[in-house]
């Protein structure tokens, strides 16, 4: 008997703040410049595929047929990666199907970042969608996965306190800045980077009463629009190293793949300070500031795991809502999960009831022929009764299979064989 596959498995591949040191997780960033590149290569491993990459985390969501496994996933990750399996692999999670769906879930809610119940996520998981649906990436289930997954951290921020006064990772970083340095008044701090992250930032250090903000990046207009937002000054990047000589606060956050602030460039501008002490925390991924830097005297480096103190008294902060925002997922991953089981025996219900229809009209009209000619309401009566004996002939059957779809591997093979679906009719 030819054999169908019970449906689509969906497989997580992927590193996060928690399972994986910045060293390999800034290997594995897919920047939002390059995600539609990473999207065409992992078209070479899978036919379904999603790439969520973060300051926190990259994962690859993948959907295939179910004699396929994470391995795909796995494949694409060490080409993105070009690093030795052994430098890899030990810090690669997976999960499949409804641990999958739920680890999405969470990771939406913002329940799996580093700052618990941050906004930006949700955006980000926002766009990782629209690229691969731009890539023709997503298909079902995958894309109405991603769609319920928006959906759910929308509603776990509405019905919970999980997002009130909600921190963010630029919070956390001139958080760790007031640490260090104490009173802001007379601080000048220049942010390098003027994408969400760098506005977020800025905003924060405003907030905070730094008296001098200077903004730079790629772009010296979009810097100059952000520091007049702010009533700072922008600088051209070429400048940094003399702006470096004269700022106590540097927080760098570009999508850069490589170096923004290399030990030379930094072991000249402290030359000119006069042991004055400078502050840089880096909170981009892959690392903006080499990290041979920390060595020079008088420089204080922090990259985005040295955060990991100020973001664990966060969580605590929020363990009840926590609580709270974990019941939504688990009634919302069963509400995905018995979705996603039924479309799996759409297929073969559709089939089963197709096949009865058939039988039942050729069946009608071959009795009509040798009866004599009917009035338009026997016949409609004929017609009606027919179906209702088919209908009730395979009332039990579907009923069956809609009940029981987390047995759908039993029961669907079996269908097509009892009924013998999967056999072409004669023509």
């Amino acid at each position: 008997m030819k054999t169908k596959p019970p449906g689509m498995q969906i497989h997580v591949v992927g590193v996060n703040h928690s399972t994986t040191p910045i060293e390999v997780r800034e290997k594995l960033a897919v920047s939002s410049s390059r995600l539609s590149d990473a999207l065409l290569l992992l078209g070479d491993y899978v036919t379904q595929g999603l790439i969520l990459s973060t300051c926190n985390r990259t994962e690859v969501y993948s959907a295939s047929d179910s004699d396929c496994s994470s391995k795909p996933g796995i494949d694409f990750v060490k080409a993105w990666a070009k690093t030795p399996d052994a430098d890899l692999l030990p810090y690669l999670y997976f999960y499949e199907n409804e641990a999958a769906v739920k680890h999405l879930f969470r990771v939406a809610a913002g329940l799996d970042s580093m700052i618990i119940g941050e906004y930006e996520i949700l955006g980000q998981v926002k766009q990782c969608l629209e690229e691969a649906e731009k890539a023709q990436m997503v298909q079902v289930p995958l894309g109405n996965l991603f769609h319920q997954a928006l959906q759910v951290g929308r509603r776990v921020r509405e019905k919970t306190g999980i997002s009130k006064n909600a921190l963010s990772v630029s919070s956390v970083a001139v958080d760790l800045a007031a640490k260090v340095i104490g009173d802001f008044s007379n601080c000048k701090a220049l942010v390098i980077g003027t994408g969400e992250a760098g506005r977020l930032v800025a905003k924060a250090l405003k907030e905070r009463d730094v008296s001098q903000i200077t903004t730079t990046s790629r772009s010296y207009e979009t810097a100059s629009a952000l520091a007049a937002a702010l009533g700072g000054s922008a600088v051209n990047i070429g400048n940094l190293g003399e702006e470096l000589g004269a700022c106590d606060i540097v927080i760098s956050c570009t999508g850069a793949p490589h170096f923004i602030l290399d030990l030379r460039t930094v072991e000249d501008a402290m030359q000119a300070r006069s042991n004055r002490p400078l502050v840089v925390i880096d909170i981009a991924v892959p690392r903006d500031v080499e990290s041979e830097v920390r060595q020079i005297s008088n420089v204080f480096l922090y990259d985005i795991d040295d955060l990991t103190q100020l973001s664990e008294l966060n969580r605590k902060q929020r363990e009840t809502e926590t609580h709270r925002a974990m019941e939504i997922v688990k009634a919302e991953v069963e509400r995905f999960v018995s979705w996603w089981q039924a479309t799996e025996v759409k297929p073969v219900i559709s089939s089963l009831m197709k096949k009865a229809e058939d039988i039942r009209q050729a069946q009608l009209d071959m009795t009509l022929k040798k009866l004599r000619k009917l009035s338009p309401e026997e016949q409609e009566s004929l017609e009606a009764m027919t179906k209702a004996i088919v209908q009730k002939i395979l009332h039990d059957p579907i009923q069956s299979l809609k009940n029981n779809v987390h047995r759908k591997e039993d029961y669907v093979p079996l269908v097509n064989e009892l009924f013998q679906l999967d056999k072409e009719e004669p023509e």
